[in-house]
């Protein structure tokens, strides 16, 4: 009795395993990548503008800057734009060589100093930047664009991501003669937005009726791409 009982639990051990086998081989997995974005308005722009001034006296150089900062400071708070978004972005000083008869005597000297200033309201942008030039500005780094809510963005580029990634997978899975039975795992990657730099701004100022009516430089802001992207592994028969 004990023997037969034996060689029952090894039967059934073998067939189990045989069973195993048979659906592993029957199933395949197609691992694949899906991307997706979405174009959203920008809500906040960040320029960077300074002053940069040149004197034989280091002194002089770096209070020119000083005061030049501190006019345009006083511009830009007098037409609404916050003493807090309005920030210190870089500085710097340095000599400048003139070389006679290979003897390097110092020339004169550079100072400069960026600032940052946060804009919420886009409408106003390039009229922050005239303001900022009236005021003593002579440089303009460019200007970024960011949102302040990218969760819906966020949610729609990964569901675009994961339905690009089934789409690959049954292009696959057709191509060998499978067909798709369900998914094994799915990771999440980088979902992250970024500005096109397309069409961002023109510093360029205006003609005519415009001129008069003291609107300078046009500004319009970039679409902000939200992108995500995932991998699948897919099991396909």
């Amino acid at each position: 009795m004990k023997n037969k009982m034996k060689k029952f639990l090894a039967l059934l051990a073998a067939l189990m395993m045989l069973s195993a086998v048979s659906l592993a081989a029957a199933e395949t997995r197609i691992t694949v990548s899906g991307t997706g974005e979405t174009r959203i308005s920008a809500d906040t722009a960040v320029i960077s503008m300074g002053v940069s001034a040149r004197d034989k006296d280091v002194l002089k150089a770096q209070q020119t800057v000083n005061e030049r900062i501190a006019k345009i400071r006083q511009a830009l708070t007098g037409i609404g734009v916050a003493e807090e978004n309005i920030n210190t972005d870089y500085m710097s000083i340095y000599a400048i060589y003139d070389y006679d008869d290979d003897v390097e005597k110092v020339q004169a000297y550079s100072a400069s100093m960026t600032l940052a200033v946060k804009v919420a309201d886009m409408e106003i942008v390039g009229k922050v930047i005239d303001e900022a030039f009236a005021a003593g500005a002579n440089t303009l780094n460019g200007i970024s664009f960011s949102a302040s809510d990218t969760a819906a963005a966020e949610k729609e580029s990964l569901q675009a991501a994961v339905a690009d990634a089934r789409a690959k997978a049954e292009i696959l899975a057709e191509a060998a003669g499978l067909k798709i039975t369900g998914i094994e795992l799915v990771s999440d990657g980088n979902v992250y937005s970024y500005d096109n730099s397309v069409g961002n701004f023109s510093a360029k100022r205006m003609e005519g009726a415009a001129m008069d009516a003291g609107y300078g430089t046009m500004v319009q802001a970039a679409k902000l791409i939200v992108s995500a992207s995932v991998s699948i592994t897919f099991t396909a028969e």
